[in-house]
């Protein structure tokens, strides 16, 4: 950060310098007869022509610089110093805007780098020592006080806080933490002091990975900026033949200057990297990773969007939905549950012991004895030497114990979630049923899609009621079930047959095919996922749907912005050629139009950066 600095001082050092030098030439002051505008030659113009030359020579790319340093020598060639001089740094404030708005993702990895810690404090058999944060390694057991940067993902094991991830997830609010979840290098420790369990290595961490994410962004594949570059250089031919007949036909050298300072297409050349980049820093802020500019394009003719269900549309977390109390005490039966649910590491295991815990904070569990896990049906064990069984309707068949007829709830419901049956003492107490739920807001993201002329289908490894009643509750109404890999991706190919494209919203893990085939795949989940930042070509870090409209958004408005710089440059050229032809601007006045071009370019893509999502994360329909 400190070096990118330095340089911007360096340039605008030598912009002022030559700046004043240009002011002192024009109310006549020289030194020894000698015009003053020279300073501003030596130190702008100089560079400009050095560069170009040395881009032509090594690279074979005629650039815009061309057309200037031809501008400058042919001013300076017909006694036109104070022009020449003029020319130069003008050219050069116009090249400073640009790299200034360009970095804005080269400035983000740097503040990224700086959240690196140098240091860790490893617990070594109860002793601490401090040691670098990148030999951490996978198990490794660390300690992290308030006001820390966390140095290594991993998991809580001991302590609670709250950890502010904006600088990972976009999330402007402080997150609380507690034992059994996980934290992410680079994040700041505001509160507790936490003993964490090192899940990845020091150099693999979700921070290193972020990094390199950025880094490996690449606006120059984009077909749009590469259509730009190659108009670029037919401008410079075209105003080079231009600014000849110009001089043939007027006999005037100042005109055909006048003609090269306008022509150089730098506002068309800026009107695409600028935009691009602008998009990409706006989406990285509220964490969303756009790993390939190009797909920016792609978006913008999108028509169906697809997604797959667990862990995208729903939370991939389990949650007791309906509890049917068959006995007389709802907290006995569920109390007697989470007690034997307590010894298997089922996930709706542990769901029905959090579920009894939020109910009953306070409250112990009975002791089990003999307990076993009944692999695919459930589980069974003692409870103050009577005997209690758990499990799906498999589990008592083989016990030859009829289950009980579910009454009073809906037949699709019932179909579309996991039953759980308890049986104690000879009888049954109870029967829970789980579902996986939809993320908050997911509906209002799905009516949003559909309001803007989406098409959303699901395509999911779910039996048919788990899919329709999910489908049905996001509104969502193209839906396929019992999907595997290759049912996903030849769904999509069949789509892509008729002429249409495809985004797919996955996890990144069961979706790599799907992902890879879709014109534009975008993965939910955190960084530390290598399955995820390999198969998409977005990615959201804050593992929030409710922003993909957003993402479109930006898409649709990034396109429209390239495409008025674009016009606007072009018309601009066209006219300011006109009146440096016919002699109404001169080469000084055709240097301020042509970079007020740039300028207004410049605006265009800063006005990108400056979008937020707020409208469209808020329950009301718009416009994407």
């Amino acid at each position: 950060m400190n070096e990118k600095i330095k340089d911007y001082k360096y340039d605008i050092t030598r912009i002022t310098i030559s700046a004043i030098a240009l002011i002192l030439s024009f109310i006549n002051i020289k030194i020894y007869s000698l015009d003053i505008s020279w300073i501003a030659i030596l130190l702008c113009a100089i560079p400009i022509i050095y560069n170009s030359i040395l881009a032509l020579i090594y690279e074979h790319d005629i650039k815009a610089d061309i057309l200037v340093s031809i501008a400058i020598i042919a001013s300076i060639v017909t006694g036109e110093i104070f022009a020449a001089g003029e020319i130069a740094v003008i050219m050069e404030i116009g090249g400073l805007l640009e790299e200034i708005t360009v970095s804005t993702t080269q400035l983000r990895i740097e503040k990224l780098i700086e959240l690196q810690p140098t240091t860790a404090t490893l617990i070594n058999k109860n002793h601490e020592e401090k040691i670098n944060a990148l030999n951490l390694k996978e198990n490794n057991i660390i300690k992290i006080r308030p006001g820390e940067i966390v140095p290594a993902d991993g998991i809580i094991i001991k302590g609670t806080s709250t950890i502010d991830q904006s600088i990972i997830t976009g999330e402007s609010i402080p997150i609380d933490k507690t034992i059994n979840d996980e934290v992410y290098a680079g994040t700041i420790n505001n509160q507790g002091t936490l003993i964490v369990k090192v899940t990845q290595d020091g150099k693999e961490n979700s921070l290193q990975k972020l990094i390199k994410m950025i880094e490996d962004i690449n606006i120059d594949d984009s077909k749009i900026v590469r259509q730009a570059d190659k108009w670029a250089n037919y401008i410079v031919v075209m105003s080079l033949t231009i600014a000849i007949l110009t001089y043939i036909f007027t006999g005037r050298i100042t005109n055909a200057v006048t003609v090269l300072v306008v022509f150089c297409p730098c506002a068309l050349i800026l009107a695409t990297p600028t935009a691009i980049v602008a998009a990409i820093g706006n989406l990285s802020k509220y964490g969303i990773l756009l790993k390939n500019a190009e797909k920016l394009e792609s978006m913008h003719t999108i028509e169906n969007i697809i997604f797959d269900k667990t862990g995208t549309i729903t939370t991939g977390i389990p949650k007791v939905t309906e509890i049917i109390t068959l006995s007389k005490d709802t907290e006995e039966f569920l109390k007697i549950t989470a007690s034997l649910e307590s010894y298997s590491e089922h996930p709706l295991a542990k769901t029905m012991v959090n579920h009894y815990y939020e109910k009953y904070p306070d409250k112990e569990l009975y002791e089990v004895d003999d307990f076993n896990m009944e692999i695919s049906m459930g589980v069974s064990g003692t409870i103050n030497n009577k005997i209690c069984l758990i499990g799906n309707e498999k589990l008592f068949k083989e016990h030859d114990i009829k289950v009980p007829i579910i009454n009073g709830i809906d037949e699709n419901r019932i179909l579309s979630s996991t039953i759980t049956y308890t049986y104690y003492d000879n009888q049954f107490l109870g029967i829970i049923l789980i579902q996986d739920t939809p993320r908050e807001n997911v509906k209002y993201t799905m009516n949003n899609l559909k309001s803007n002329g989406y098409n959303p289908i699901l395509l999911t490894g779910d039996n048919e009621y788990v899919a329709k009643n999910i489908a049905s509750q996001v509104g969502i109404n193209t839906v396929e079930s019992n999907c595997i890999p290759e049912t996903k991706l030849n769904y999509i190919k069949n789509i892509q047959d008729q002429g249409e494209q495809v985004v797919m919203v996955g996890d990144g893990v069961n979706d790599v095919l799907a992902m890879s085939k879709s014109d534009v795949g975008v993965a939910m989940g955190d960084v530390g996922s290598d399955i995820t930042i390999s198969s998409a070509d977005a990615v959201f870090i804050n593992d929030e749907i409710k922003f993909l409209p957003y993402l479109l958004h930006i898409s649709k408005k990034t396109l429209k912005t390239i495409n008025r710089g674009i016009a606007f440059a072009m018309t601009l050229n066209i006219i300011a050629v006109i009146l440096g032809i016919i002699g109404i601007l001169t080469p000084i006045t055709g240097a301020l139009v042509h970079n007020v071009g740039s300028v207004i370019v410049i605006i265009f893509a800063a006005l990108i950066f400056k979008e937020k999502p707020d409208k469209f994360l808020s329950n009301n329909l718009e416009r994407i």
